[in-house]
């Protein structure tokens, strides 16, 4: 039929950080201003795509529970797993560049 049946598939795909311009003047502006929006940009997609990532694991949650029922304590404890990590981790497990000062830098 259409395959909307069908086990998800999940993606293994480990995201090295992606590149990145800092500010890097003293008077706060950045070197390269271009270069420092379209970073700013990619961490709010990477950020966007945390959200929709627990978004997307809160629905398999709330699916397992409601198809298993009473016996939800042992049938959803894998789904729940994976989505307690996920939550757990700092910005959601959010993609970070390298950044040459990590302590300035610790979350938003």
């Amino acid at each position: 039929m259409s395959g909307m049946y069908n086990e998800p598939r999940l993606s293994a795909v480990k995201l090295p950080p992606y590149p990145h311009e800092e500010r890097g003047r003293k008077d706060g502006a950045a070197k390269d201003p271009v270069k420092f929006l379209q970073a700013t940009e990619q961490r709010a997609r990477e950020r966007q795509i945390a959200y929709e990532t627990v978004r997307l694991l809160r629905q398999d949650v709330i699916t397992c529970y409601r198809k298993e029922g009473v016996n939800h304590y042992e049938n959803c404890k894998e789904v729940c797993e994976r989505y307690y990590n996920v939550i757990t981790k700092k910005d959601l497990g959010q993609v970070h560049p390298n950044w040459e000062d990590k302590e300035k830098f610790d979350g938003w």
